[in-house]
């Protein structure tokens, strides 16, 4: 029987796990008819999540089940998103949750779903438990593999009671941790302090059988896990001699993904694919759909070494990483566009903007539609923190509209949080006339059009139980699914309105991520000055919006000689101020630097005509743009036939 190379690579990966043996197990069990129909795989970063998962599906097809594995890092974070990922790793063309589900279980008689790397999923974690995993059929397992354990709500919700299997990954026992070495060609004289060290932590346990240096043995087995692995990562790159190997992983420790193009970009002066293969040979580093990712550990080991010793050398990786990707997100399909997203996601170091996508140390509730009995508990928080004037408005959307409502769970029941999302376009012009609040925002977007196929969302109200409108781990939580309904609609996505009390407990986290004051007189309630607030994300949404955040972090203008806080032209150190539709017609030139953009566009973005309206008035704001521009005039190309294009140069 001819062997194939892939049949060597699964053989020798089967061979190089070990441990894991009462895990594994417990996973197996999952192939028989009577288990429970989710499991789910957790631990700390590096403690072999991934291989356990692995192992396991190799033993699950040997065992005659179909198995389909899923990474989430690559996929949106949306139910279209997961629903197209799975469609092309199944075959199908399905379109609803239970088509997709039926075509799952169609494939076998026992059938594993896995989605590893599971965390990254928090935005779809409700929808996951009441929609997607009660569809499927009764032969099909999920196994979700993350850093997290499952929220309480996958344990205690009614009707999901020991249904899920939680498999919690600890370090390996002396025994599993001695044989990874032996298997590593570690010498056995050596493999007793290098446990020690290493806390039985896979990771940490690879590396140190890459580079130990003798001295540092018992420093480091008085250490905590981190400051092993910062320390081993450390020592692994001062055994890399070589320059290029060296440069191509502190490159690739700012991106999410490293793909030949953005090495390319971050280094001009090297050969993008050998810097690739270089990576690419490295015992941390994975290959993905998308690129290379280096192991999350060792990368911010690197990152955090990099930033340390060579801030410069740091900052220019991210702004060249930055630059080209605003050049290969204009030409990204919309089955393309997340990871581009994904990529400015992980680029945003500042603490306020990473704290309203990624929460740190707060616990993960469960964030989900609201029930009928939810009603007086949510009605007697409004009253309690707002007042009853903010209660009976707010009672007028609960009555007519529930389902813009969602609460924020700690237990089975009770409501520690709530906010209310409105779309207008699904709203009856005579309801969002009702509402002061509502009434003020769709004379705004009377006042200032967005273009035809963008929408804009209403964030009428958010509270929790305990903290009204103060910072807290609950209003996190609302925060985040916010961003879940940001991903959802991009990039149809352009405005967001919100209300603010005086003073105004978010003001300053506002104004980081872009919020403006609407002009006009407060609404008084309960004694309180409410005032309303728009974020515009722009014309290319939700995507150039994180981009905007990026190149503010990174002092990177996105169009060069464009301030868009200030609405002003920035040239030699120069200000000069632009009237409304000069700045409208600059910022949608910038937005789409390098690319044509019609006169008709411009007339939908800026003034929000027809595009069978005249196209002289965008002539006259580019003439008296080309004039603020003097010597820089030329960024301003003429497109013949079309409209124009604006090129930094």
């Amino acid at each position: 029987m001819v062997r194939r190379v892939r049949d060597i690579l699964v053989q020798r990966a089967a061979e190089g796990f070990v441990g894991r043996r009462d895990e594994l197990a417990v996973l197996l069990q999952s192939l028989e008819h009577d288990s429970q129909p989710v499991f789910f795989v957790h631990g700390v970063g590096g403690i072999g999540k991934s291989s356990l998962l692995e192992r396991f599906l190799q033993q699950a097809r040997r065992a005659g089940a179909t198995t389909v594995r899923l990474d989430c890092r690559a996929i949106e974070p949306t139910e279209r998103g997961f629903v197209r990922e799975l469609n092309a790793a199944v075959g199908g063309e399905a379109i609803s949750v239970e088509q997709v589900a039926n075509r799952l279980g169609s494939l076998s008689e026992s059938v594993v779903l896995a989605l590893d790397g599971f965390e990254v999923f928090r935005l779809l974690d409700t929808w996951l438990r009441q929609e997607f995993a009660p569809a499927l059929s009764d032969n099909v397992r999920l196994v979700l593999c993350g850093r997290e354990p499952p929220v309480a709500a996958w344990r205690v919700s009614p009707g999901w009671q020991g249904l899920v299997c939680p498999v919690a990954l600890g370090p390996l026992s002396e025994r599993d941790a001695v044989d990874l070495l032996l298997d590593s060609g570690v010498e056995e004289a050596a493999t007793r302090r290098i446990t020690r060290m290493a806390h039985g932590h896979p990771l940490a346990l690879k590396l140190a059988a890459s580079a130990v240096a003798e001295q540092h043995g018992a420093v480091l087995e008085d250490a905590g896990l981190q400051q092993v692995l910062e320390e081993l990562t450390r020592m692994y790159l001062a055994d890399v001699e070589d320059p290029l190997t060296r440069r191509a992983l502190e490159a690739a420790s700012v991106v999410r993904r490293t793909t030949v193009s953005l090495l390319g970009a971050m280094l001009p002066d090297a050969a993008p694919q050998d810097s690739y293969e270089r990576l690419r040979g490295l015992p941390f580093v994975e290959s993905v759909r998308d690129g290379l990712q280096l192991h999350e550990v060792v990368q911010q080991a690197i990152a955090a070494s990099l930033r340390a010793a060579n801030p410069n050398a740091y900052r220019d990786y991210r702004r060249a990483a930055w630059h080209q990707l605003r050049i290969e997100v204009r030409t990204a399909g919309t089955a393309e566009l997340w990871r581009y997203t994904a990529d400015m996601l992980y680029m945003i170091e500042n603490p306020v903007v990473r704290e309203a996508f990624f929460p740190n140390d707060v616990p993960i509730y469960a964030v989900e539609p609201a029930r009928p009995e939810d009603g007086s508990e949510i009605l007697a928080m409004v009253t309690r923190h707002g007042g009853p004037d903010a209660a009976r408005l707010l009672e007028v959307w609960w009555r007519a509209m529930p389902e813009t409502f969602r609460v924020v769970r700690e237990t089975p029941g009770s409501v520690a949080g709530f906010n209310c999302l409105i779309d207008p376009q699904r709203v009856d012009a005579g309801a969002l006339r009702s509402d002061p609040f509502t009434a003020a925002w769709c004379r705004h977007l009377r006042d200032n059009p967005i273009p035809k196929g963008q929408r804009a969302l209403f964030y009428r109200c958010w509270m929790t139980a305990k903290h009204g409108q103060e910072l807290s781990p609950v209003q996190a939580a609302c925060w985040l699914d916010i961003k879940r309904a940001y991903m959802e609609l991009r990039p149809a996505l352009r405005r967001l309105y919100a209300t603010t009390w005086d003073p105004p407990p978010l003001g300053p986290i506002d104004r980081q991520l872009g919020f403006r004051s609407i002009p006009g007189p407060s609404l008084e309630l309960d004694g309180k000055a409410h005032y309303t607030e728009m974020l515009d994300f722009g014309p290319a949404s939700v995507d150039g919006w994180l981009a905007g955040l990026v190149a503010a972090e990174l002092g990177v203008e996105q169009g060069g000689i464009l301030d868009i806080d200030a609405r002003e032209l920035v040239l030699d150190g120069r200000r000069v101020g632009l009237t409304k539709l000069e700045f409208g017609v600059m910022h949608c030139l910038s937005q789409r630097e390098g690319k044509a953009v019609a006169r008709a566009s411009l007339l939908q973005d800026v003034w929000g005509y027809d595009k069978g309206s005249d196209s002289n008035v965008v002539d006259t704001v580019v003439r008296s743009l080309r004039r603020k521009l003097g010597d820089r005039q030329v960024a301003i190309e003429s497109v013949h036939g079309i409209g124009y294009r604006f090129r930094q140069g």
